[in-house]
């Protein structure tokens, strides 16, 4: 099994290199992505993955498909649309405002952790699932885990950076699976509070994990993969692609729940390079998102009873594309309007049983109920 994880990152590893090296592409050699079915209602979901590229707006996902040269992942999706992403109190969201709504299905104040402003919890859809239907749940990003996107699957506070609580909350929550960055906010020495999260997980059976071999080799059902001291290194390449690795390995160890599972799963940085205006890294980014986006795809075809539904919590940069050469793959004029977040519509697409409800123009509070009709149904 180790053998199997390490081909996927080299291969992984691979894929982003000539990514990088090499922009122009033979057409004529290259296979259409595989047609997808697009008659769904009828087949049950047992199983769902959420990917959120954070910031990733159409220009991003547009780019990303000319340097694939029309094969790429976004391509396979039978199904697209888009979700309107203003918070409670402002036009433009904030990934705590962003994260909380697509997790709980409910609008809330910028920089706020899904609760309302008076305070009212509102549970994650994996919490609902997990509570309600035995799921097994999770997340992957390539961020810090008490990140507003994680956080809002499992934490619910006033303000997003209050690390302290997010942790101890985390620790308490009942994901099955929890890979991502930071293991000093864990750590008693660099707390306020002075308390220890990794203690509390390790007394309600979690295994800690802090490389990407260790990941690999366990066959613990859950865990916690802290990959880096502090937050998750910038760039996909120098990070190992490590999305592509864990997005196997939680799947590997979901999906062994015979009630199903449901997965998180976040492209974080694509967010970080849009705040940057820097096109060279979010296309990396991208390309690791892609990497996911493809096995995960692969995964669902296979099963049959898995939907996979993928969005953004907002754009970021305001990327528009003004040139470029389709034949080259490559997009030469990129343009950013700002080092913010904007308030665009992001696009959305889906694929499996019940991906038909995510088309059109959908406010980015709808996935919460979507997805609990189908899993009810």
């Amino acid at each position: 099994m180790k053998k199997t994880f390490v081909l996927i990152l080299t291969l992984a590893l691979l894929s982003t290199s000539a990514f990088a090296q090499s922009k122009k592409r033979n057409k004529k050699t290259e296979k259409p992505a595989k047609e997808q079915k697009t008659e769904t209602s009828n087949r049950r979901v047992k199983n769902i993955i959420f990917l959120v590229g954070d910031g990733m707006g159409t220009a991003q996902v547009y780019a990303s498909i000319v340097a694939k040269q029309d094969q790429s992942a976004f391509l396979r999706f039978p199904f697209s649309g888009f979700s309107r992403t203003y918070s409670n109190n402002k036009y433009t969201t904030d990934s705590g405002a962003g994260g909380s709504a697509l997790m709980t299905g409910h609008k809330v104040n910028n920089s706020t952790i899904a609760q309302s402003p008076d305070g009212e919890i509102y549970p994650s859809f994996l919490k609902v699932a997990h509570d309600e239907m035995g799921k097994a749940t999770g997340f992957v990003v390539s961020c810090n885990v008490l990140d507003a996107t994680p956080s809002s699957t499992y934490a619910h506070v006033a303000e997003r950076h209050m690390w302290d609580e997010i942790s101890m909350q985390m620790a308490l929550c009942d994901h099955d699976v929890m890979i991502g960055a930071n293991i000093n906010a864990f750590l008693p020495g660099n707390r306020k509070d002075g308390k220890s999260p990794l203690d509390t997980l390790e007394k309600r059976g979690y295994t800690i994990i802090t490389d990407m071999q260790e990941l690999i080799a366990t066959k613990d059902k859950k865990y916690c993969a802290l990959l880096s001291d502090d937050d998750a290194p910038g760039d996909a390449e120098k990070r190992d692609n490590w999305l592509v690795p864990s997005t196997v390995k939680a799947i590997e160890t979901l999906s062994k729940d015979k009630d199903g599972f449901i997965l998180m799963i976040e492209g974080s940085q694509i967010d970080w390079a849009g705040h940057n205006n820097d096109f060279p890294y979010m296309l990396k980014e991208l390309n690791e998102f892609e990497l996911v986006l493809n096995y995960v795809l692969n995964f669902a075809e296979q099963d049959g009873e898995t939907l996979v539904v993928v969005t953004a919590d907002h754009e970021t940069g305001g990327l528009t594309l003004n040139d470029g050469n389709i034949d080259d793959g490559e997009t030469s004029a990129p343009m950013f309007t700002t080092g913010s977040h904007t308030g665009v519509m992001v696009p959305v697409f889906s694929y499996g049983p019940g991906a038909e409800l995510f088309s059109g123009v959908q406010q980015n509070t709808s996935f919460f109920d979507k997805f609990m009709s189908l899993l009810k149904k």
